[in-house]
C-alpha cells in the first residue's frame, strides 16, 4: 500500500499531465487522507514537494494544488514557503501572485511536454 506522500504525488502527476489544478479537498478525497486534519496533511505533504522540487532545480509539482476559495490560485502558505526559499518576492494574492502561479504553471507543463517528447 502506498503512503499519503505517494498518493499525493501520484495525483498532482496526474492533474499536471492533463493540463489542469485540483483543489486541497479533492487531493485529500482522492488519497483518502483521513480526519482530522486532513487539508493540514495534504497542506504539509505539498510543502515538502516544494522544498525538494526547488532544491533540485526542478519546476514546482505543487502548484497545480489550489484553494477553492483563492480565484484558482494556491492557499497564502504556497506563496510564504516560495518567498522563503527565494523564489516570490510579492503578496499572498491578487495580480502579482496571479502572475507568479501562472508562470510556474507554464514552466511546470513545459518541462513535462520536454520529459514527455524523451520519452
Amino acid at each position: 500500500m502506498k503512503n499519503s506522500s505517494s498518493r499525493i504525488v501520484e495525483i498532482l502527476e496526474a492533474t499536471a499531465r492533463g493540463g489542469g489544478t485540483i483543489s486541497y479537498r479533492e487531493i485529500a478525497d482522492t488519497a483518502e487522507i483521513p480526519s482530522p486534519h486532513r487539508i493540514q496533511s495534504v497542506t504539509q505533504i505539498l510543502e515538502d514537494r516544494i522544498r525538494a522540487d526547488h532544491a533540485m532545480g526542478r519546476p514546482l509539482l505543487a502548484v497545480v494544488a489550489v484553494s477553492r476559495s483563492g480565484d484558482g490560485l494556491p492557499g497564502a502558505g504556497f506563496f510564504h514557503l516560495c518567498a522563503e526559499i527565494g523564489l516570490y518576492f510579492g503578496p499572498d494574492h491578487g495580480p502579482q501572485a496571479k502572475m507568479f502561479h501562472t508562470l510556474e504553471l507554464q514552466r511546470l507543463h513545459a518541462a513535462l511536454s520536454v520529459d514527455g517528447a524523451r520519452r
